[in-house]
């Protein structure tokens, strides 16, 4: 049973990104999306992080509401 907290901080460890609250705050700063790009889409990530984004919200699992959060963020970024 998978017993990992799912937060931001988490997701982008799991993406292989740098994942404290201030290089997640950067990344975030530094990416942008258009309306219709949907974030598992996105350029600024590679083939592996798409597919877990992908596969996570296809799954509505666990990390669909932290995905969602990102996806939040990246958009009020702009």
């Amino acid at each position: 049973m998978d017993t990992t907290k799912h937060d931001i901080n988490t997701l982008f460890a799991q993406l292989g990104l740098p994942n404290s609250d201030e290089q997640i705050d950067a990344f975030i700063a530094s990416h942008e999306l258009e309306d219709t790009t949907l974030l598992q889409e996105a350029s600024f990530w590679d083939e592996a992080q798409q597919h877990f984004l992908a596969e996570s919200l296809a799954q509505d699992g666990d990390w669909s509401e932290v995905i969602d959060e990102l996806d939040v963020r990246i958009r009020q970024s702009k």
